[in-house]
């Protein structure tokens, strides 16, 4: 992997999201290392995912509807319909763009925190865990649990994490993402697979 100065990316990232957004990518970027050295995962490329996993968060959503149109990033009636979805596809290419990042895993682990996808890699897994579970997050009853998961088991850890979201979008009656009900059979499976 090329060096990256995470400092600097720092600064310059500080400039275009807004107070909030950037104490929860700090917690984000840490707890992405943190479940990296637990899990014997790139350390660097964890903290890297972490740190730019949501560059662009405060981009209006008309402004990421265009940069994918302009761009040729594919974007689904769910996500049409519901552009804030929009800011992890988007990330991935300004965290190619703008930053610089070049490593096609740490582009997925952005492009992926929000939404999951069926059979993530580790570094996947742990961005969109980092995401879910960061110390600043508290609307989920069931974090406790899932935090303590988190280091134990980053399979089972999703399957928790993607329970507790699907639970909650059922319950506000949107449209959700096919690539988080996809994630959701596939390790609701592998769950059930180890039940048995």
């Amino acid at each position: 992997m090329q060096e990256y100065d995470l400092e600097s990316m720092s600064r310059k990232l500080s400039k275009y999201i807004d107070q909030n957004r950037w104490y929860h990518t700090q917690g984000v970027r840490f707890m992405s290392a943190a479940l990296a050295m637990a899990h014997g995962a790139d350390l660097k490329k964890a903290e890297l995912a972490g740190l730019l996993h949501d560059c662009a968060k405060c981009i209006s959503d008309s402004k990421k509807i265009k940069i994918c149109d302009k761009n040729g990033i594919a974007i689904t009636d769910v996500e049409r319909n519901n552009p804030f979805l929009l800011h992890a596809k988007v990330g991935a290419y300004i965290a190619r763009v703008k930053y610089g990042v070049t490593e096609p895993d740490v582009l997925d682990a952005i492009r992926y925190h929000t939404t999951g996808r069926p059979g993530m890699t580790p570094l996947e897994q742990i961005v969109f865990i980092a995401d879910y579970i960061e110390p600043r997050r508290n609307k989920s009853r069931h974090l406790p649990e899932i935090r303590k998961m988190a280091f134990r088991d980053l399979n089972e850890c999703c399957y928790l994490i993607l329970k507790d979201m699907l639970l909650y979008l059922n319950s506000k009656s949107g449209q959700i993402d096919s690539n988080t009900q996809d994630a959701y059979a596939f390790y609701e499976e592998v769950h059930d697979e180890r039940r048995d």
